[in-house]
């Protein structure tokens, strides 16, 4: 079996080239990225150390997409995975769904062509951000918690948002055009007779991710935390209450073997990640970090910013029903990977964030 991996040389790309190598036996893996994020060249020359072929190429250039070799598989993890893209100075609008929409056409187009199948990784921001936000909440161990009893929205329950909850607008930038990808792909995948799956992740983490403050949250707030850098609450009053899910790449590249593996039951949406028991607030992360690194002062901002929300958890029973798949690393597991990973790298969040 041969596997092309776009945006190879991210944290999640590397991660599933490493893993598919461990898991399938004789299995070729290909990568292509642009190297435009800091720290992919770190990436780069690990994955040659590792033996994985690595092609530079920009998913945006039909020409790079053309002249990349035939594959069975396309498993589509380039992007730019920030929500706030697109509104700030990091990347324009026009760019952001030059990456995260017309480069999906673009790998669709090479499906087309040589009939391979593909993997699309989608985001849990596809739902709602009205209908989220609109949640009635309450605060519980330093940490928001809906009020189940209260809600009439469709598609959530103490287990997470489901497959059904609302993806109406607006959602952010970032949000629709991962959603228009995501219809975009099953009609393609209809329409020309290749099999297509969409995974829409959880906060995706571990350790080698390249911590920033709109992408890689988990690893951005412990190696922050070690190297006693300036954090900050933002929002919702400033005191860290927010809360996430989290799943490590590994779990989902199991599911992904499982997937590849049955292309007859391609055509679904599932939600993929670590649920209510991988969920922790930013509040409770630095009560885990304290614990770990010792004692840090962390500022507030009561200011709410643009398409944050205060709870997220994704309920994956679908994919466990469907796939007899669940994740083996739980939050402790993940957590302390990364802080591992921050004591042996010192230096790992100026290498992520040079310019």
């Amino acid at each position: 079996m041969k596997v092309l991996i776009t945006g190879i040389c991210g944290f999640v790309g590397r991660a599933l080239a490493l893993e598919l190598k461990q898991t399938i036996a004789n299995v070729e893996v290909i990568g292509v990225d642009n190297l435009s994020r800091p720290g992919s060249e770190i990436n780069r020359a690990l994955l040659k150390k590792d033996g994985i072929r690595f092609i530079h190429g920009d998913l945006r250039n039909p020409s790079d997409v053309e002249t990349l070799p035939k594959v069975d598989w396309v498993i589509e993890a380039a992007a730019n995975p920030s929500v706030l893209a697109g509104v700030t100075a990091t990347a324009s609008s026009r760019q952001l769904m030059e990456h995260n929409l017309f480069g999906t056409v673009n790998a669709l187009e090479y499906c087309k062509l040589h009939r391979a199948g593909m993997i699309l990784l989608s985001t849990s921001r596809v739902y709602s951000l009205a209908a989220l936000s609109g949640l009635p909440m309450e605060s519980k161990d330093n940490a928001f918690v809906p009020r189940f009893e209260a809600i009439r929205e469709p598609g959530i329950s103490a287990k997470g948002v489901t497959e059904t909850f609302s993806t109406q607008p607006p959602l952010s930038l970032y949000g629709s055009a991962k959603l228009a990808s995501e219809v975009v792909a099953l009609d393609y995948g209809g329409a020309f007779g290749f099999p297509v799956f969409i995974n829409r992740c959880g906060v995706l983490a571990g350790a080698g991710q390249f911590g920033k403050a709109d992408q890689g949250i988990f690893s951005f707030w412990l190696h922050s935390w070690r190297a006693k850098r300036p954090l900050k609450y933002i929002g919702f009053g400033g005191n860290g209450h927010q809360l996430r899910d989290c799943l490590h790449p590994r779990d989902l590249c199991a599911l992904l073997v499982k997937q590849m593996g049955a292309p007859e039951k391609a055509g679904r949406v599932l939600n993929v990640s670590g649920g209510a028991e991988s969920g922790i607030s930013l509040a409770n992360l630095s009560k885990w970090c304290e614990r770990r690194f010792g004692p840090q002062t962390v500022s507030a901002d009561p200011t709410n910013r643009q398409f944050d929300i205060p709870w997220l958890v994704l309920d994956s029973s679908r994919a466990r029903e469907e796939w007899n798949w669940r994740p083996a690393m739980n939050l402790e597991m993940i957590l302390g990977e990364i802080a591992d990973h921050a004591e042996k790298n010192p230096n790992w969040l100026d290498l992520s964030n040079a310019s």
